[in-house]
């Protein structure tokens, strides 16, 4: 089945015999992430950057779309890219919002002072 189908094209993850589950395959990440694509360009069209709080306005647009991305992609995996979706629209206007302020960048090789904080060191334990 393909992505505009009415069943699902991959069928739903089993679990092992200790209780993980096996991870997609190629084919299948190929489909989820073709999936993904094509919801993220009906929704660029629609100009709509989060359509976790614009629902609503997302499934009209383009809701065949992400039913296709969730009968490819797990629920985990639709959920992240939606969110990673927002970020990265935020980070984007963060950057050019900084840019229009006069910022610049940090020199290339600069390296952070010894003591100071570093990611992992502020990261929840």
């Amino acid at each position: 089945m393909g992505l505009f189908s009415s069943t699902p094209s991959t069928p739903s993850p089993q679990p092992t015999s200790d209780g993980a589950y096996i991870a997609p395959d190629r084919s299948a990440r190929d489909r989820c992430y073709e999936a993904r694509d094509a919801f993220f360009a009906c929704l660029d069209r629609a100009n709509i950057v989060d359509s976790i709080t614009e629902a609503d306005k997302a499934e009209e647009a383009c809701g065949k779309l992400e039913r296709g991305m969730g009968r490819e992609c797990a629920a985990s995996w639709v959920k992240y890219f939606k969110q990673r979706r927002v970020m990265e629209w935020k980070k984007k206007k963060t950057y050019e919002k900084l840019a229009a302020e006069g910022a610049q960048g940090m020199p290339e090789g600069m390296a952070i002072p010894s003591g100071a904080p570093t990611q992992s060191s502020r990261s929840p334990k």
